[in-house]
């Protein structure tokens, strides 16, 4: 805001065609602060600024109502991401290893569901299923990977040969993964040549 000398009508125009953008790629403007700052001088990113004496501030409708004047006080308000661990157990494969003395370890990151030692994973679209011996995050033993957390897990009787990156595992006594010929997604380009 600094470039354009606190100007009161251009950031209305940018908050006007941010808000339309916004729009466009299916999110609602009003669920989103705007707050004009200046990181070179640090206006508006911890305390108000006196630059701006014309911006009375951000309001953002979501469960609760929120207000404020301040980027931190724009980032604080963001409500964290519920994470799916109700859901069908997903687990995307990013790399199989094989580990000397351990055997075969499939590692991913959870995206639904829960992983558990002594539960039986079906991974497809290889077809195959087996039981977990033992679930790892950065080395450490977990009860459970729960998602979001990037988890390494030991499987019985799995070479590395019959499953790969790519591959999801899920739980096989709950809505196992299975191969499509076909399925619908909407895709949304944001940066195009």
């Amino acid at each position: 805001m600094d470039t354009t000398k606190w100007s009161e009508e251009r950031y209305h125009e940018i908050v006007k065609e941010t808000s339309n953008f916004i729009k466009k790629v299916g999110y609602n403007p009003k669920t989103v602060p705007f707050v004009p700052i200046s990181g070179f001088n640090g206006d508006n990113m911890i305390e108000p600024s006196s630059n701006c004496p014309w911006y009375k501030g951000w309001e953002k409708e979501t469960k609760t109502k929120s207000t404020g004047k301040t980027l931190l006080e724009a980032i604080d308000s963001i409500d964290p991401p519920a994470r799916p661990s109700d859901k069908p157990l997903r687990l995307p494969l990013q790399d199989v290893y094989k580990i000397g003395g351990i055997g075969t370890v499939p590692v991913g990151r959870v995206e639904t569901g829960v992983i558990k030692a002594g539960m039986v994973v079906t991974f497809a679209p290889a077809g195959v299923t087996t039981e977990v011996k033992s679930v790892e995050m950065h080395h450490e033993q977990l009860v459970e990977g729960l998602p979001g957390d990037n988890v390494g897990f030991n499987v019985k009787n799995v070479s590395v040969k019959e499953i790969r990156r790519g591959n999801v595992a899920g739980d096989s006594k709950n809505d196992p993964p299975k191969g499509a010929d076909s399925f619908n997604a909407q895709v949304i380009v944001l940066n195009h040549p």
